[in-house]
């Protein structure tokens, strides 16, 4: 069996003077390898999939291990594996489902090492007033506490 380890210290290195990053490597027990990559800005081109591709298919024998290997973009409407998705979408719309369940909706201000921050607008209703109104307010969601993100497109 391919060692996933070895994979994704290829991968890594092979990526390290780019503007792509590693989202997901996957090895499955008969060998299927699926390597996901994203750029922090723009999109993953059929040249940049080839071009690890032949980097992973000259460090690993086919000869001495049988892999089916395919290389890919991370979806658009995937859910984020790593950090680097949330810095690159930073300003965008995302939807995030929470381990307790709440589904929010709103615009990822900024993404830490362990926490990240939403604007969800929010219809509140001053005292006083008679109709509610319509308020930006700003969540705050380590990254533990939640199933997942992804982007919103509209």
């Amino acid at each position: 069996m391919i060692d996933k380890t070895a994979l994704k210290e290829v991968v890594t290195d092979a990526l390290a003077d780019s503007n792509i990053f590693l989202v997901s490597v996957e090895v499955s027990a008969d060998n299927r390898i699926v390597v996901e990559l994203e750029k922090t800005e723009g999109n993953i081109t059929i040249d940049d999939c080839i071009e690890i591709n032949n980097v992973i298919e000259a460090n690993f024998d086919r000869d001495k291990e049988d892999y089916e290997l395919e290389v890919g973009s991370a979806g658009l409407t995937s859910p984020f594996k790593v950090k680097a998705q949330y810095d690159k979408n930073i300003g965008n719309q995302v939807e995030v489902l929470t381990c307790d369940g709440r589904k929010l909706k709103g615009l990822l201000k900024a993404a830490g090492d362990t926490d990240f921050t939403i604007a969800i607008t929010k219809k509140v209703k001053p005292e006083g007033a008679k109709r509610p109104i319509m308020v930006d307010e700003d969540e705050t969601l380590n990254y533990n506490e939640i199933k997942y993100t992804k982007n919103i497109i509209d």
